[in-house]
């Protein structure tokens, strides 16, 4: 029998992103004074770096943990957009999928971090630049026609949606086309919702599932995230729904375990910075599903996951050697006990 504490080899598995591809900036600065112009900190500039955000970082996720990557997207053609494209290409992903549109602006999050010498950097400040138009048509039209023709030649697709004009119903019916051919589909949700209907897994925070679920504040107790838990396994009846719920750890919900199950948050407890944790988490959980892992497994590999990369500063990834190195020391779901024993030998 494997052991639950060996992560497993996901080197044979092809998995396609698809989703919204954002460019995260960081400039980094020291605080030096207290302006005279205005009640506000003055920071030294030191440097600034630009990484991938959403589905890149997605992507970036699947390749650190050895699976062949593809990624289906639009950049612009700006200076963001090239970067983002000659990075992905030097990790070794393939982005032949993605296009590079003269009409459409790379989504970029700016982010100010600053600390004195000799401490953990924090970020202050975020800026977004998002595009001012729609995504055109025909290059949706077309990036759907790239899904659908990696049907019965992936293991798994996972939509990660930001809100940036691209997954939506056409996205959702290239998706189902690819899952038809039995490939596993996990859904990163934002809004788009109702069209992802029977796919494998979503993967919410907790203010998605407040949204899935009709509720206008976020739950707070175990209680009140079962019932709004419930409400999306009966409105979009995936066959699990994981949800991501920050510094309390991770819950898992299926039709068979519609009370759910929880693990407490992996990792020292010393948060740096949660940017991307979510795409860490949805990565790992999509391959430890299209590895046939069991839910309640495929949650606990993904919380370890995610608690690397909470202590590194920005959209961090989460290397296949320091999963290895996590997952034996990770908190076991609530209903692992027996699991838990027999590990132990």
């Amino acid at each position: 029998m494997r052991s639950p504490n060996i992560v497993p080899d996901f080197t044979g598995l092809r998995v396609v992103v698809v989703g919204d591809l954002i460019a995260d900036r960081y400039l980094y600065a020291r605080p030096t004074r207290v302006s005279r112009e205005a009640p506000v900190l003055v920071l030294r500039y030191e440097r600034e770096a630009i990484g991938s955000g959403g589905a890149a970082n997605v992507a970036r996720n699947l390749w650190a943990l050895g699976a062949r990557t593809l990624l289906v997207g639009a950049v612009g053609r700006d200076a963001e957009g090239r970067e983002l494209l000659r990075q992905l290409d030097a990790d070794g992903i393939d982005t032949r999928g993605v296009a590079a549109v003269p009409s459409w602006t790379t989504p970029t999050k700016t982010r100010i971090l600053g600390a004195e010498r000799g401490r953990t950097v924090h970020q202050i400040l975020r800026i977004d630049r998002e595009p001012e138009q729609a995504l055109d048509p025909g290059v949706r039209r077309e990036l759907c026609g790239a899904v659908r023709d990696l049907a019965g030649s992936v293991d798994a697709v996972l939509v990660s949606d930001y809100g940036y004009d691209l997954v939506g119903g056409e996205v959702a019916a290239a998706v189902r086309a690819v899952q038809a051919a039995g490939a596993k589909v996990v859904v990163d949700p934002r809004r788009t919702l109702d069209p992802f209907r029977g796919v494998d897994a979503i993967t919410p925070n907790l203010s998605e599932l407040a949204y899935m679920a009709g509720v206008v504040d976020e739950p707070r107790t175990f209680e009140e995230i079962a019932l709004a838990a419930r409400a999306v396994l009966d409105r979009l009846a995936p066959e699990h729904l994981l949800v991501t719920l920050a510094n309390r750890g991770m819950a898992l919900f299926t039709r068979e375990l519609a009370d759910g199950v929880r693990v407490a948050a992996s990792g020292p407890g010393e948060v740096v910075d949660v940017s991307g944790a979510g795409d860490t988490a949805a990565a790992a959980f999509t391959l430890a599903l299209a590895a046939g892992l069991p839910g309640p497994e495929a949650m606990r590999l993904a919380n370890a996951a995610a608690g690397v990369v909470v202590l590194e500063t920005g959209a961090a990834v989460c290397p296949l050697s320091k999963l290895r190195s996590a997952l034996p020391q990770a908190p076991w779901p609530e209903d692992s006990l027996e699991r838990r024993r027999a590990a132990r030998g």
